[in-house]
């Protein structure tokens, strides 16, 4: 038997667009390369960080901010080997996977026309546009409602034409919790299912002793 076939399928991270209010999925974005490292940082939302109240010492007001970078890298130079394979690397080099990125944090144009009708008509009020809900996805375990807050690309290649054949994209997110969109939105369902499988993966890790820290007890 072929040594490939019993080799485990290497699954990639992406970031999965859902319509926040029926869930339906409009996009999923598979990263090309898994990254090496992913950073992640949790801000403790503590009751009185000032230190002024003794009863809240031990109290949180909510779930951390949590914020996960990590820098992708996109090529294209495999492709352009087998251009009749691969026609819109050869007529667009990566601008398609770069679009997908970089329309995250870009209104739809038809919600921006439509409000700047609305604006001409007169129209007082007009409701802010609502983005589709993001999901990170890093394994079944780490599924997470995100905000895209940070999007930085180097573009390091170009083919004759100038389209970009190779880049590396950094991305900032923030985690949304049911502190930002609420129970009832389907990103504080999802974020509520990433925190209670959190839980249960601590639960998983077992439990020292006091002997293990050098301890007979307590003081």
């Amino acid at each position: 038997m072929n040594s490939s076939a019993l080799s485990p399928r290497l699954l990639k991270g992406g970031i999965v667009l859902l319509d926040p209010s029926s869930g339906a999925v409009q996009r999923v974005i598979a990263l090309q390369y898994n990254p090496d490292t992913l950073s992640r940082t949790l801000q403790v939302q503590a009751h009185g960080n000032d230190g002024g109240n003794r009863a809240g010492a031990l109290r949180v007001k909510g779930p951390p901010t949590e914020t996960i970078t990590l820098e992708a890298e996109i090529d294209a130079t495999d492709q352009l080997e087998c251009p009749d394979r691969h026609r819109d690397a050869a007529e667009f080099g990566i601008h398609p996977q770069l679009a997908a990125l970089e329309t995250m944090v870009y209104p739809a144009s038809a919600d921006l026309q439509s409000n700047s009708a609305l604006a001409g008509a007169g129209t007082l009020e007009i409701v802010p546009m609502e983005a589709p809900l993001a999901l990170f996805v890093w394994s079944k375990n780490r599924v997470v409602p995100v905000r895209l807050t940070e999007f930085t690309v180097t573009e390091e290649a170009f083919d004759p034409a100038l389209n970009p054949i190779r880049a590396r994209v950094s991305l900032g997110l923030r985690v949304l919790s049911v502190d930002d969109v609420g129970f009832s939105h389907r990103g504080g369902s999802l974020f509520m299912s990433y925190l209670k499988n959190k839980e249960g993966l601590a639960q998983k890790s077992g439990a020292a002793s006091l002997a293990t820290l050098g301890l007979q007890g307590l003081p």
